[in-house]
């Protein structure tokens, strides 16, 4: 299965851990592939200075499985890019979409989340906005969710900041069964941190239009 993880300037170091989750997770499946892509092929300059070089520019680059969407800083400047808006807005017809922390403020912009519950990043430094409020006040016709993750279906959005672990353990669940993600939890030496946020701030779930929630242990 094929994960792209798309970087643009002013990311979030922290939301890497999306790519390290799952390149841990290829030492139980190394049937995983990933890859990082950008605006444009090559620098990306994140938000604490740290430079990564994306393989691939998001216009053209190969088909994915599941397209992961960080966030950052930067998501002010990326959710008015039309060329990233137009190329996520093509790449739900097939693909499966993933946003981590204010990833989801780019999500919305594009429209893919019009009609569909999704949450973004909570907690800020005041008198910082927080981005779910604002992703309420901008995007009404979103259903915006106080939680963990939520899974609509076609699109899968999660909170911040470190909850992007989360979010992937949620993925691996979802893509390859229980056992892949608890194996990949052991080996992150995260298990209690994820039981932990199971219970105490669990995700939202919309399996054929049903909304349930789901606490299990991690």
């Amino acid at each position: 299965m094929k994960f792209g993880v798309f970087i643009y300037d002013g990311v979030e170091a922290m939301d890497l851990a999306t790519f390290g989750v799952l390149s841990m997770a290829r030492r139980i499946r190394s049937d995983i592939e990933l890859c990082t892509l950008a605006p444009t092929r090559g620098d990306v300059r994140l938000a604490n200075g740290l430079v990564v070089r994306a393989e691939h520019a998001l216009a053209d680059a190969p088909k994915f499985d599941v397209l992961i969407v960080t966030g950052g800083p930067g998501w002010e400047a990326e959710s008015r890019r039309p060329e990233t808006l137009a190329a996520l807005r093509r790449r739900a017809a097939d693909t499966l979409l993933v946003s981590v922390c204010t990833g989801g403020m780019i999500l919305g912009a594009s429209g893919v989340l019009d009609g569909k519950p999704a949450t973004t990043k909570r907690e800020v430094v005041r008198p910082e906005r927080a981005p779910i409020e604002v992703m309420r006040e901008r995007n009404p016709r979103i259903d915006v969710r106080e939680a963990s993750l939520v899974d609509a279906g076609t699109v899968v959005t999660g909170g911040g900041v470190s909850l992007c672990i989360d979010v992937m353990l949620y993925l691996l669940r979802r893509l390859y069964g229980d056992e892949v993600a608890r194996a990949t939890a052991r080996i992150l030496e995260y298990q209690r941190a994820w039981s932990a946020n199971l219970h105490q701030f669990p995700p939202v779930l919309m399996p054929m239009d049903r909304t349930t929630t789901w606490a299990e242990g991690g």
